[in-house]
């Protein structure tokens, strides 16, 4: 069944990641890697996304960004798709590149922002893929590169980074490293990886320790962030979760699944919108109609466009459910 609608408002803080298929790798070589490094950047110009550390591994990816005003999926349909297009035909394959959907986690900014930074940029040292934060100063297919003023992506956002640190470029370079150098000696920090209670709460021990005292902590698994900042984005989404997303991005979102839904089956998004009537298509509609309806708040009108039928045709897949 689809998954409910991602958090997102434009603004919002995520930290996404993308992985191979089934852990195979997404790039064979350093002209793969250029490629998704410029497909990241012509995205982010387009949809006015801003990056702030991003690290490109051998079978996955990690971006902290700051969504823009065409929204999180807009702007990461626009990277991923082009880029398993050009992967497959460069290398001959076909089929999926990439695991399901993405995991996008959205973030409280005080006290992750910075925790964020450095986690995704010690990924390649954390990886075995260099030795040291000396190597990794020269690493290339991570954010970290730039923030220590060894290279300049026009598209990453090291000015905002670095103030964060200091208020001269010396010196907030000299404090991000001691802090990359701290954040090391924490080990893999899985809690920047997701959400959920034990998160919010900061940690099991606390949840236990709520829980005696009989106190309510607010949690969600797609929100990093204390129990306030929790409660906050979810009052502000509302009892059904999809008000914080305007129509347009909820409507980008649901095209996304079900073009990657199209992809996996084989089958042809253009065929599925001009009606056709096969066994396969109609399966599909009946899994989407009713989720596209309650989860993404999708009219019917806007649903019978995405699936290739009538407004009458939805109602009826409606009763049937």
């Amino acid at each position: 069944m689809p998954r409910g609608a991602r958090l997102d408002a434009p603004g919002s803080l995520h930290h996404v990641m993308v992985r191979g298929i089934e852990r195979t790798a997404i790039v064979l070589d350093d002209k793969d890697r250029q490629d998704m490094l410029c497909r990241i950047g012509l995205a982010a110009e387009k949809t006015g996304t801003v990056i702030y550390a991003w690290s490109l591994m051998t079978n996955h990816a990690h971006l902290l960004l700051r969504s823009g005003s065409e929204g999180l999926p807009a702007f990461m349909r626009k990277v991923l798709t082009g880029y398993s297009v050009s992967f497959n035909k460069r290398h001959h394959r076909s089929g999926h590149l990439f695991q399901n959907r993405y995991k996008s986690i959205l973030c409280e900014e005080e006290p992750y922002f910075i925790k964020l930074v450095s986690y995704i940029h010690l990924n390649p040292l954390r990886a075995g893929l260099v030795a040291s934060l000396k190597e990794l100063d020269r690493y290339p297919w991570s954010g970290n590169r730039a923030l220590v003023g060894l290279a300049d992506y026009s598209w990453q956002d090291t000015g905002y980074v670095l103030q964060q640190f200091g208020q001269t470029a010396g010196s907030a370079r000299k404090a991000y490293r001691e802090f990359v150098q701290e954040q090391l000696q924490l080990g893999r920090q899985p809690e920047l990886t997701g959400g959920g209670l034990v998160r919010s709460a900061g940690g099991w021990s606390e949840v236990l320790s709520m829980r005696k005292r009989r106190e309510r902590q607010f949690s969600d698994e797609r929100i990093l962030g204390s129990g306030a900042f929790v409660e906050k984005v979810l009052g502000e989404v509302g009892e059904a979760q999809k008000d914080m997303m305007p129509v347009r991005m909820r409507q980008s979102e649901a095209h996304e699944l079900i073009e990657q839904e199209c992809q996996a089956k084989g089958l042809s998004v253009g065929a599925l919108l001009k009606g056709s009537r096969s066994g396969e298509y109609s399966a599909l509609r009946r899994k989407f109609a009713g989720n596209l309806v309650s989860e993404f708040g999708l009219s019917h009108a806007d649903v019978a466009r995405m699936l290739g039928i009538s407004r009458a045709g939805v109602s009826q897949l409606l009763r049937r459910k």
